[in-house]
């Protein structure tokens, strides 16, 4: 329990070995699963309320359980375990989305909640494999978070447009202001504002200075509008009226 629970183990993260190849199946079956008996999870059933309330569980342990880790371990820091980061945000917002089905969350979240969390998934900045805590902790908490967002866009009446994809992002960018000038104040790096994560992310490839903000913006915007396509494609949340 002690090394599963430590700070650390001689067992790095394998990028692409059979634990991580298991973990993307098992996220993309979950998706599946989602979209394919989308009848069968509409709001008033049983098992709209078991996963509802599965997922709001899964959020709220791996989030809780991850700082009592660092308090644990004598590691937490606020430049780097408080939930800002926009993977962070989109957990918190979820599990909102959760409790109350609010209309204006389930929007943001499905922007925000979604691809970050993909691509966190396929590109994991962990150093643990799977025989630590933080490897499991990682991989459900990221997998949970488009679980949920694409569960409430799913099973809620809320409908999304080219208005609500630029509002959402109107709403990032100036949250990442305000990350920003907390990033100078106290050294962090969230959002990844002052520059990419260890890991080799599609981050590592959008250059320096002001060229990195730039790109950071456009791919943002370049993920919003996949997003927006990505829903006016399917025809079945394409049927659902406002």
């Amino acid at each position: 329990m002690q090394k599963w629970f430590g700070p650390w183990i001689n067992q790095p993260f394998q990028l692409f070995g059979t634990s991580h190849l298991i973990m993307l199946i098992v996220f993309l079956l979950g998706m599946s699963v989602f979209y394919l008996f989308s009848a069968n999870i509409r709001k008033g059933t049983r098992t709209h309320q078991v996963i509802r309330w599965g997922l709001f569980a899964l959020l709220i342990s791996c989030e809780i359980s991850y700082q009592i880790w660092t308090l644990t371990n004598s590691v937490f820091s606020p430049t780097e375990h408080l939930p800002l980061h926009l993977c962070g945000i989109a957990s918190l917002i979820a599990m909102i989305g959760l409790l109350t089905y609010q209309k204006k969350l389930i929007q943001i979240n499905y922007f925000i909640g979604i691809i970050p969390a993909m691509l966190a998934l396929i590109t994991p900045d962990i150093p643990h494999g799977y025989e630590h805590f933080r490897f499991w902790k990682f991989f459900l908490h990221h997998m949970a978070i488009p679980w949920a967002s694409f569960f409430l866009i799913l099973t809620s009446s809320v409908s999304i447009n080219r208005r609500v994809m630029f509002e959402t992002y109107s709403y990032l960018i100036l949250y990442a202001v305000v990350i920003g000038c907390m990033n100078q104040l106290i050294g962090s790096n969230y959002l990844y504002l002052g520059g990419p994560p260890a890991a080799n992310t599609p981050l590592n490839y959008l250059g320096d200075g002001l060229w990195y903000y730039l790109n950071l913006s456009l791919l943002a915007l370049a993920a919003f509008s996949f997003m927006l396509w990505i829903y006016r494609s399917s025809h079945f949340m394409l049927s659902k009226k406002e």
